[in-house]
């Protein structure tokens, strides 16, 4: 019978530590991108919510793939040309049978939306 090593190779826990670390380098690249710029923002989502729980109890913390930022829509302008700069690529992706979109900002070329800063505009549904 096989095993998921013996198909998938032994678990490489350098691999893992820097998934990890991407992800926390991109919020870090946004982040300071935005605050150079003076735009107004807050962490959203699962960093948010590991940032939080890591005061309370960090052997619960776990992880998140991409990075949700709240910003006003009214900066959108400045937002591009700061996360431009700091080598973001912005994207606007459509949603829902063309009914919405989300505005992203990929880490890179060749990246995926998973590799993004994904922005969620305040007092907007």
């Amino acid at each position: 019978m096989e095993t998921a090593e013996s198909v998938l190779g032994p678990v490489s826990w350098e691999r893992i530590s820097q998934g990890i670390e991407k992800v926390k380098d991109r919020l870090r690249r946004a982040t300071r991108a935005l605050a150079d710029a003076g735009i107004d923002y807050a962490v959203i989502g699962g960093n948010a919510v590991a940032a939080w729980v890591s005061r309370i109890d960090d052997s619960v913390v776990r992880n998140t793939r991409d990075v949700d930022l709240l910003v006003r829509r009214e900066d959108m302008k400045a937002i591009v040309e700061a996360m431009t700069a700091a080598d973001f690529i912005h994207r606007t992706v459509s949603i829902l049978g063309g009914k919405g979109s989300i505005e992203m900002f990929l880490d890179g070329p060749g990246t995926k939306a998973r590799d993004a800063a994904h922005l969620i505009f305040a007092d907007e549904k």
